[in-house]
This record gives C-alpha cells, sequence and structure tokens, in this order.
C-alpha cells in the first residue's frame, strides 16, 4: 500500500483529472482520504461502480448529495454499452475551459490524461476493461488484483493511469472496517466471519427485513431474538447445526450476490431543514 501510494504521488502530476471509483454501497467508507491529499487541486470525478448492486433510491440521494456540493459524480454499470462514453464525456466537460485555453493558445489537440484510483475490489479493472475495449487489466473478485500502475488507450479523447488497490493504514472506526469487509474490498484472512456476519444481519433486519427473513425461512416471532441468537438460528435453519462460521460465510455471501437484495450500507446525507421547509419542526 506504502509503495502504490508513493507511485501515485509521484505520477499525479501527469493526469488532468482524478477518477475516484467508490463501491456505491459504501459512498463514504470506500473513499480513501489520502486520495483527496494525493490528488490535491486536480480536477476530481468521483464514480459510484456496482450501481447494480446497490440500493437504487439511495444512489439516487448520494448524486443529489454530492451535486449539492458541487462534486462531479456519476453511478455506472461498468460493462454496460453507454459507460466508457458516459466518463469521456463528462471528463471533457469537467476539463473544458482548461482544453479551451490550450486550443486557444494553438496547442495540438490532445486525448485527456486520467489516474483512476480507489480501494481494492471496487471494480476498477472491470471498468477499465470496457474503457479500453480488450482486457487490459486483470480481474478477479478479490482485492489486491492489480499489482502495478500502466497506461491504457481507451479513446483518442482519454488515456487512463490505472493503479492498485489501496487501503489505509488505519481506519478510523470498527464500523468502516466492517463496511469494507462485506463488501470484499478486505481479504478474508483479515477480519472475523462472525463478526461482519453480525454486523450484515443488523443491517438488514433494519432496512431489508423481508429479505432476510424469506431468504432464512425467518418467523415474526424471531424478531425478538438478539443479533447473536438470530445468527444461531440461520445456522439450524441452514442445516448447519452450529457450524456458525460456515453459516456467518453464507450471510456475507449472500449479500454480495444480491440473495437479500441492493443494498447501500452508507445511507445518503439528508438536506437540513431551513426556515422555508415545510416539514422543519
Amino acid at each position: 500500500m506504502a509503495k502504490a501510494i508513493r507511485q501515485m504521488e509521484e505520477n499525479v502530476h501527469l493526469v488532468d483529472i482524478v477518477f475516484e471509483l467508490v463501491d456505491a454501497r459504501i459512498p463514504a467508507a470506500s473513499r480513501n482520504p489520502e486520495v483527496s491529499r494525493i490528488s490535491r487541486d486536480k480536477p476530481h470525478l468521483i464514480i459510484l461502480t456496482k450501481k447494480d448492486l446497490a440500493d437504487s433510491q439511495q444512489t439516487a440521494a448520494w448524486l443529489n448529495a454530492y451535486r449539492a456540493q458541487n462534486i462531479p459524480a456519476i453511478a455506472i454499470d461498468s460493462r454496460a454499452n453507454v459507460t466508457p462514453k458516459q466518463i469521456t464525456n463528462l471528463a471533457l466537460k469537467i476539463l473544458g475551459d482548461k482544453l479551451a485555453a490550450e486550443k486557444a493558445k494553438g496547442l495540438k489537440e490532445r486525448p485527456v490524461r486520467a489516474m483512476t484510483v480507489g480501494v481494492p475490489n471496487v471494480g476498477k479493472s472491470t471498468l477499465l476493461n470496457h474503457l479500453v475495449q480488450r482486457r487490459a487489466a486483470q480481474v478477479g473478485n478479490t482485492p489486491g488484483v492489480t499489482k502495478g500502475q500502466q497506461w491504457l488507450r481507451s479513446s483518442k479523447h482519454l488515456e487512463l493511469l490505472d493503479t492498485p488497490g489501496i487501503l489505509w493504514p488505519k481506519f478510523k472506526d470498527q464500523e468502516t472496517a466492517q463496511k469494507l469487509a462485506l463488501t470484499g474490498a478486505i481479504k478474508e484472512k483479515l477480519y472475523a466471519k462472525d463478526d461482519v456476519a453480525l454486523f450484515a444481519l443488523h443491517f438488514f433486519r433494519q432496512y431489508h427485513l423481508p429479505e432476510l427473513e424469506q431468504r432464512y425461512r425467518l418467523t415474526a416471532a424471531d424478531r425478538e431474538l438478539s443479533d447473536v441468537d438470530l445468527l444461531l438460528k440461520i445456522t439450524a435453519n441452514l442445516g448447519m447445526r452450529d457450524d456458525y462460521e460456515r453459516a456467518s460465510e453464507r450471510v456475507i455471501l449472500d449479500a454480495r450476490r444480491q440473495k437479500l437484495g441492493g443494498f447501500t450500507l452508507d445511507r445518503a446525507p439528508q438536506k437540513e431543514a431551513t426556515d422555508h421547509d415545510p416539514e422543519k419542526a
């Protein structure tokens, strides 16, 4: 991670814009604070990946929140045919003034250069391969697939500098770590599966109870159980006896594979009430 950060610091001056990829399921938790420091005064585009796995209403709310802060952002399905054109056009729009100034000076037209950054397993390689229309970046379902930096040509308008996924040395709180673990940004050997499963159950009980009950054959009476007892009940319902470690893994995988529906662990910021808001108390 330290090496990847150092490489980004050394190469950021080569690019016009930074594409920061964040997981649409955890738009806040998957933003590495090092990226803001490294990108300095470079124009910035936040790209919410895996929108097909997230709660669509929450994704829309997050985009509205970014818009309210004048932060360029877009939510994408990395494999959609329209994605390359959407990202390229948005980058050209963000850099419009700079490119116009270069043209006025008589400089030769050139492609925009963008650095792509994000946490492990955020979907960078999948997006990049689609942008360049070939298998240029290695793709995997586990964090840590991309090992080094490489330049890729997307079109005559866009060149991309790929970078390895980076996590920060210390998370600000345990909840951030649990969100990253549940969505697959942290290697499995680095966290306790039962802790992450309990975190998942607590969230799904609050926001996706019908899906949770249907998936694991739970009853209304089970709603009174603690998270720990609910995990034990699910373990039994899955026919795993007292192997709650195996059941924990199932809960985690079910969440990632949308067996419990699309979800967003980071809830979008709510618009603050004003004197003109009719709902203000």
